[in-house]
């Protein structure tokens, strides 16, 4: 006896029903994006805390929270929240407001608004008792399958005092550099710096930082960049002498190269 082998016509196969492809919908609000996994995530507790909700309308409510800890002085917030008539979703009330302050007599306070059907607003303050600690300003559109956002933080348009900042960028045949400098206070500095070479087919980023402890006469610098170089500068002043130490280190990871100094400067 003989194997055969029969082969079904073509027209028996079962056939893949085709693939239906549907348009990515919106992602959502920038915020919202790890709300989802943050909510899996159990919020630490310590103490006793009492919290007494009240929905005094269909448009404002309400809430007490009393905080009992070891760790300071009990607390007290009162929460208060407003939403308007336009709802987009669920989730989604124009205009809100909502604010949060505590026996102190600090603030923190929230107002979304809907400018058009795909740009909305945000600010955000934040005060310590009497004094502004905290502005920022969100901007965000809302396109088919992305959302754009655009953050301003901590602007001083009165005094100009909380911006002491410069931004550079220069742009030719050659490639692109790009920096940006931010005095945060008297002892904190950062900067940051891109550049990107066409010729040599080439892109750096690079982060530093610059901190200043007067009490201590010491300066510290650091930088880390896009080619794995970690480095770091410390120098200390010895005064009466004009005499200042450095001592610096850096290390590349991706060469596996370490180099280190150390120096003296008279004068």
């Amino acid at each position: 006896m003989g194997n055969t082998l029969g082969l079904a016509p073509m027209g028996a196969l079962p056939r893949r029903s085709p693939r239906r492809e549907e348009p990515l919908p919106n992602p959502g609000s920038f915020d919202e994006l790890h709300r989802l996994c943050k909510d899996v995530f159990p919020a630490q507790m310590e103490g006793v805390k009492l919290v007494v909700n009240k929905v005094l309308s269909s448009h404002f409510q309400v809430a007490h929270t009393v905080h009992m800890s070891a760790l300071g002085l009990p607390g007290y917030h009162l929460h208060a929240a407003y939403a308007g008539d336009w709802q987009l979703s669920p989730t989604e009330v124009f205009p809100t407001v909502v604010g949060d302050m505590d026996s102190s007599g600090s603030l923190n306070a929230q107002v979304l608004l809907l400018l058009a059907e795909r740009l909305r607003a945000k600010a955000v303050f934040q005060t310590q008792q009497a004094k502004f600690l905290t502005w920022q300003f969100d901007g965000e559109y809302r396109g088919d399958d992305y959302t754009a956002t655009l953050t301003l933080g901590n602007p001083d348009l009165i005094g100009e005092s909380a911006v002491h900042w410069v931004a550079t960028l220069n742009v030719g045949s050659g490639g692109a550099h790009a920096s940006y400098y931010h005095k945060a206070n008297e002892q904190v500095q950062v900067g940051v710096e891109f550049e990107a070479n066409t010729r040599l087919q080439d892109t750096t980023f690079s982060f530093g930082y610059h901190l200043t402890l007067p009490q201590a006469n010491m300066v510290f610098r650091g930088l880390v960049d896009s080619n794995w170089c970690v480095g770091a500068v410390l120098e200390k002043k010895m005064p009466p002498l004009p005499v200042t130490l450095a001592l610096g280190a850096f290390l590349n990871h991706w060469r596996n190269r370490f180099h280190c100094g150390f120096s003296i400067t008279v004068g």
